[in-house]
């Protein structure tokens, strides 16, 4: 373990060890879980193996993040510049970028030439889109970063399921708009996910595109030249998933599609969790109060933040987006999550199960305390929340 130092002025000597420096390469193995699987399948020929990592991903996880529990210590305030310097996590995240190719790669290697029935198709392009989801991860955390190299392993990395713009639309877009009825990326209280999903996959991808072109206009430039970030990206996609048509056929096209799909609907799944209801103060001159830890919820579960780049502490990240993950900390009084991501997708699945589990936790958060006024609210279910809850208000 690495022990960083600093001797300040006032508080004396303070030391901190991260204990969790080498538990962060599970970010870097968890995409490659479908290869396992895979190697199994080809040794058995039972295509019922390949489906195994969505048990992982969506039975196993949530139990075992019960099971371990959460992490709610934080680096010093003093330390943090040193941890941020360490090249040790930045090449984390670049390391993990091939991971997410080779997996789509040898999926589709297993589409187009072993003889799979429609359904395990359907199957391990979910598997395959899961993990690129992951991927999405991967390009969040890279994108944020100030450099030219990790903007570009972002787009890099968003080439895979094909959803270039979404660099664009987050920093400049989501991180603008978070937690406010004009957003296309927060859910709210009282929308399911499948009409969140009806809402945001369109309406960033429409944002993403009208922030680019308006970044251009200012710089003179064309819409449709070299400079669009997002066509950038797009064109990485267009020689990936086109030579994957081409080299195994046409058979892995639809493959790839429902790929890409599931790979944006984890996205998608993760925004509707991460700002569910929570809505930020609209001042008298109309603009928004600073987003604040309170404005996302929470996670600190060990195991589902150590293969998502600490992603689960997203009050911190939305509050400062400029920290890495290494140095993201917890709060105090901030909403909280009952389960990791992985468990919370489930839950999220399930519409009258996600109401039961997370409304009343809305409504009893402190700075809302059932007043309805403070919550962002689906507009075609207004009438019936206030029927329900109208009374605590």
């Amino acid at each position: 373990m690495k022990t960083y130092s600093l001797n300040h002025p006032t508080k004396g000597l303070i030391n901190y060890t991260d204990k969790k420096r080498y538990l962060w390469l599970s970010s870097i193995f968890y995409p490659l879980v479908p290869l396992v699987f895979i190697y199994y399948y080809l040794q058995t020929g039972n295509e019922v193996i390949l489906a195994l990592p969505l048990t992982i991903g969506y039975v196993i996880f949530p139990l075992l993040d019960w099971a371990i529990g959460s992490d709610s210590s934080n680096p010093p305030e003093e330390i943090v510049p040193q941890l941020e310097e360490d090249k040790f996590y930045r090449l984390l995240t670049y390391a993990t970028i091939p991971m997410h190719y080779i997996v789509l790669v040898a999926c589709t290697w297993v589409v187009g030439t072993q003889a799979l029935s429609p359904i395990m198709v359907i199957v391990l392009a979910i598997v395959a889109g899961g993990a690129s989801g992951i991927g999405i991860n991967t390009a969040h955390e890279l994108g944020h970063k100030n450099t030219t190299i990790e903007n570009w392993l972002a787009k890099i990395t968003l080439a895979v399921p094909g959803y270039g713009h979404f660099c664009v639309e987050h920093n400049r877009g989501h991180h603008v708009r978070v937690s406010t009825p004009e957003d296309f990326a927060s859910s709210r209280l009282g929308e399911s996910i499948y009409a969140f999903a009806l809402r945001e996959i369109p309406g960033t991808a429409k944002r993403g595109w009208q922030l680019e072109r308006e970044r251009l206009a200012k710089l003179g430039r064309s819409t449709w030249s070299i400079h669009n970030e997002i066509l950038q990206s797009y064109a990485i996609s267009a020689v990936l998933q086109g030579s994957l048509v081409a080299y195994f056929g046409w058979i892995t096209l639809p493959f790839l599609l429902i790929h890409n799909f599931w790979a944006w609907f984890q996205l998608t799944s993760a925004n509707y969790i991460e700002h569910y209801g929570l809505l930020r103060e609209k001042k008298a001159n109309g603009n928004y109060e600073r987003c604040k830890p309170h404005h996302s919820w929470n996670a600190n579960y060990v195991l589902s933040n150590i293969v998502l780049f600490h992603l689960e502490r997203h009050s911190d990240h939305h509050a400062y987006p400029a920290r890495r993950y290494q140095s993201l900390r917890n709060f105090d009084d901030i909403p909280e999550l009952p389960n990791g991501y992985f468990g919370m997708y489930v839950v999220a699945y399930f519409p009258w199960l996600w109401y039961k589990v997370m409304d009343k936790r809305v409504l009893e958060l402190p700075h809302i305390q059932g007043d309805l006024s403070k919550v962002n609210i689906c507009p075609k279910k207004r009438e019936q929340i206030m029927a329900k809850y109208g009374a605590t208000a």
